[in-house]
């Protein structure tokens, strides 16, 4: 049974404004084709609604098939995952099926209908390509609109991130470059002063 839960989209931007590595999935419009990437550059643009752009080189497969479908999904790897997201970030999708080589099963988002990861992530936003030409065209960046989100409850609930030491394979991941990745740190908490 699935840890994962609906994030309400007030929540949703929590999911990536640590900044952790993801995992970017596609599919073609007709739904035959699908794809997945590794991804190190996102960022949220707005908050209501929830909307975010993350770099896609012009010549990726994930931008064919995201611009084809107008749809793509962001998927937060955790660290028990860090070998899968390395290997998909590693080779293009073209000529295969990452998917299926890399043994990295999917469901379907109820919304948008695209391929999601939750064995292995800890979260998934389903988005809606917002066409900027500019920008898509310029600087190799794509903007999204957030139309859901789903999080495993372990470690993000009423809408925040909870690391600890017990759920350290759930943390989420940083790459810093040559299969280098760093774990999210150890959460410490402000008081009011």
């Amino acid at each position: 049974m699935s840890e994962f839960r609906p994030v309400p989209l007030e929540y949703a931007t929590r999911l990536i404004n640590h900044g952790p590595t993801i995992m970017v999935t596609s599919r073609s419009k007709d739904g035959r084709q699908r794809n997945v990437m590794t991804a190190a550059w996102l960022t949220l643009v707005e908050f209501d609604p929830p909307r975010l752009v993350v770099v896609i080189n012009k010549e990726a497969y994930t931008r064919t098939l995201l611009e084809e479908s107008g749809v793509f999904a962001v998927c937060v790897p955790a660290a028990s995952f860090i070998d899968q997201v390395y290997a998909v970030g590693s080779v293009s999708g073209r000529g295969m099926d990452k998917f299926s080589r890399f043994n990295i099963r999917t469901v379907q988002s109820a919304g948008l209908d695209i391929p999601v990861i939750e064995e292995g992530c800890v979260a998934w936003l389903e988005c809606r390509l917002l066409p900027e030409p500019g920008p898509q065209e310029r600087y190799d960046t794509c903007f999204g609109e957030v139309v859901s989100a789903a999080a495993d409850q372990r470690i993000f609930r009423d809408g925040l991130w909870n690391f600890t030491d017990q759920n350290r394979e759930l943390h989420t991941i940083h790459h810093l470059g040559g299969g280098n990745f760093v774990l999210s740190g150890e959460m410490i908490h402000a008081r009011q002063i």
